[in-house]
């Protein structure tokens, strides 16, 4: 019967046979595994500035995270580095917004008439007057008109005349965007659509066939006031210019393949939310001629119809969501105005905001020049972006308006089994990234972040070589967002809880 081997015995040999070979130095470590100090597979993980060298994304860094229940900073890296925001930017102007007009607050445009009904006519002028509203789209602009002609008005004696002066007019967000970046439309008391308009083309037998459309879900009235003509060219893809009023467009022939659509910004608002008002109302049987605009909503006058936007919380969860930077823009100019603020340009608006965030909310003072983060001349830190963030009116609001990010694994791939959640708000410009917001780690810690990347100098180069799409950077943007991830997840696994 063979001998059972104990475990003294196993080890008591293997000592023996390690010690009995010719040559054999002493034994410098136990042949049993000790245990791992507490933390060790913590500290096998990268460092943030590992991560960073590894992007190899070039240009400057900021990353700071922190514990908004005790207001502790846990790491960071050139955490006062100022860097362009981008839409992180969006986070600031919706909790500026908020704070200032109030969750319920709502935008209304109204119609009114400077005289009386009688027998189904208007004795008097028809004004469109607007606060302002971002989300007025044509559907609900054609619910005015409904309402008119609902409420008996056939005939108009007058005009049509209309009130924007609720806000300035800005003929674009950022002047050095491409002229026909639909994201970057001019801003007014009253916009619709986003300040867009839709360009549709189809090839046919003669060659294509184009429309231009106020487009919405019910309703797609042709647009008159800004023109499309197909130039036999290759660049560049779009031209633009002013006449009489009138917004004429090129594109180019070879760029349109068998057909397609895009959205291309407005410069004139009242003009184009006259005419598309004006169409709606003969679809209604109503026919009024355009007369001049108002210059202030007229005294006295009686109110035929209204239509408001939805609570300022849902436009706000809206505009980080689809980052619509019309939106943030009317926010922010609307929250100065009510202030009291210098409202009159993006940039004297802006400073205002950022006065609000050094006064309230204790940052030294970030360096805005526009509420959507679309102009790259605007300057903030992590360390400042961390703070608002992490201040209890952020906490009590944010969380529940950020978008839902989806966790990656360190290959970069959807990390189906994650436990960590991700919410926050994300800014992109051609080599610029940002992410700031809160992930709530495995064991329920919620940690705040902001993680901002950018290549300033290689953008500028892109720009002058008037590149359509600046060579490299979507790569570049890939590499800068699996960063950003890289960051949250280790941030999730050594601040658990």
């Amino acid at each position: 019967m063979a001998k059972a081997i104990t475990r003294r015995g196993l080890l008591g040999g293997g000592m023996a046979l390690v010690a009995g070979t010719v040559g054999a130095g002493p034994i410098t470590r136990s042949a049993i595994p000790l245990a791992r100090p507490d933390g060790l597979g913590l500290r096998a993980i990268p460092s943030i500035a590992d991560y960073v060298a590894r992007a190899n994304l070039g240009g400057a860094f900021s990353a700071t995270v922190g514990d908004p229940a005790t207001g502790a900073v846990l790491e960071s890296g050139s955490p006062l580095r100022r860097m362009a925001p981008a839409s992180t930017a969006k986070a600031i102007t919706a909790l500026y917004a908020l704070e200032t007009l109030g969750t319920a607050h709502r935008f209304t445009t109204r119609v009114l008439a400077s005289g009386p009904v009688q027998s189904g006519t208007l004795r008097g002028d028809l004004v469109l007057v607007g606060s302002g509203d971002p989300t007025l789209d044509t559907d609900r602009l054609a619910s005015l008109a409904i309402a008119l002609r609902e409420g008996g008005v056939t005939h108009v004696s007058g005009h049509l005349r209309i009130h924007a002066g609720a806000l300035p007019m800005l003929y674009e967000i950022d002047q050095g965007q491409k002229p026909y970046a639909g994201y970057n439309p001019a801003i007014a008391g009253l916009n619709l659509n986003y300040n867009r308009v839709h360009f549709e083309w189809r090839r046919d037998k003669d060659g294509f066939t184009t429309t231009m459309q106020a487009r919405a879900i019910k309703h797609r009235p042709p647009v008159h006031m800004a023109k499309m003509a197909i130039a036999p060219r290759r660049r560049p893809l779009f031209t633009w210019r002013e006449d009489n009023g009138a917004e004429h467009w090129t594109v180019a022939r070879e760029a349109l393949g068998n057909g397609g659509a895009r959205w291309l910004p407005v410069r004139n608002p009242a003009d184009y939310t006259a005419e598309v008002f004006q169409t709606l109302l003969r679809a209604n049987g109503i026919v009024v001629k355009r007369g001049p605009d108002m210059a202030q909503a007229p005294k006295g006058a009686t109110q035929l119809a209204a239509v408001q936007s939805e609570p300022l919380d849902v436009i706000a969860r809206n505009m980080l969501k689809y980052s619509t930077n019309l939106t943030a823009e009317v926010l922010g100019l609307t929250a100065t105005k009510a202030r009291g603020g210098d409202a009159a340009t993006l940039a004297n608006s802006a400073r205002v905001m950022s006065d609000w965030t050094r006064d309230a909310l204790g940052t030294r003072g970030p360096g805005l020049v526009d509420h959507s983060g679309l102009g790259e001349e605007s300057r903030i830190s992590s360390a400042e972006m961390l703070r608002i963030l992490m201040h209890p009116r952020a906490v009590a609001t944010l969380p529940g308006l950020m978008k839902p990010i989806a966790p990656l694994d360190p290959d970069g791939n959807r990390d189906a089994g994650a436990r960590r959640v991700i919410v926050a708000k994300t800014g992109t410009l051609d080599f610029v990234s940002a992410l700031s917001g809160y992930v709530t780690t495995p064991a329920g810690r919620r940690l705040a972040f902001s993680i901002m990347s950018g290549d300033l100098e290689r953008r500028a180069a892109a720009h002058a070589r008037g590149d359509e799409v600046p060579h490299g950077a979507r790569a570049w943007t890939s590499r800068a967002r699996r960063l950003q991830q890289q960051l949250i997840r280790r941030w999730a696994l050594v601040h658990e809880g």
